[in-house]
């Protein structure tokens, strides 16, 4: 019984000398501040993380809506290429296609030209040959009626020289011609 009743006493000095400790106040304390602590604090921060959160998830939206708008942006000024590329081939066949026609017109025209060109040369040769011919006939015609003038004096004289250059001389248009 000895060691039972020692055994009590030394538990109850025990007790009695840890409700005398600082520390274990201290502790007690603590553990109290924390569980007072703990329930606002855990409130703020749990209000704090659900308004972060909230506001990460707003941020993620507005960027995904930045995101689709960006995309659909990308897809009209794609678009928007595409056409002018294919409006710009366009524009080059009908240039290429006018080119090519204003090139057969203009081979056309010139050869038209040339052609106008070459009659009106041909044209002018053939009348400067007329002319020359008829100079050439012309002056033929007045050597040899002063050659012949020249032989009939010298060799007939009197009436008979001047009744043959008068016939001679009416005969002579219907000759040349």
């Amino acid at each position: 019984m000895i060691s039972t009743a020692y055994a009590q006493s030394a538990d109850a000095a025990q007790s009695s000398a840890l409700l005398r400790d600082p520390t274990f106040w201290v502790a007690i304390s603590f553990v109290i501040f924390v569980v007072l602590v703990a329930k606002p604090a855990w409130k703020f921060i749990a209000s704090a993380l659900d308004a972060k959160i909230e506001e990460i998830r707003e941020k993620i939206e507005e960027a995904t809506k930045l995101r689709e708008e960006a995309q659909e942006m990308l897809a009209e000024y794609k678009r928007k290429l595409a056409d002018a590329d294919k409006e710009a081939g366009d524009i080059i066949n009908q240039a290429r296609e006018e080119a090519q026609s204003m090139k057969t017109r203009m081979t056309k025209d010139l050869e038209a030209s040339l052609q106008r060109r070459k009659k009106m040369a041909m044209d002018r040769i053939a009348q400067a040959e007329s002319d020359a011919a008829a100079e050439v006939r012309s002056l033929t015609a007045e050597i040899a009626l002063v050659a012949a003038r020249q032989v009939i004096q010298d060799n007939v004289t009197g009436d008979k020289a001047s009744s043959m250059i008068d016939d001679a001389i009416k005969d002579l248009p219907e000759k040349l011609n």
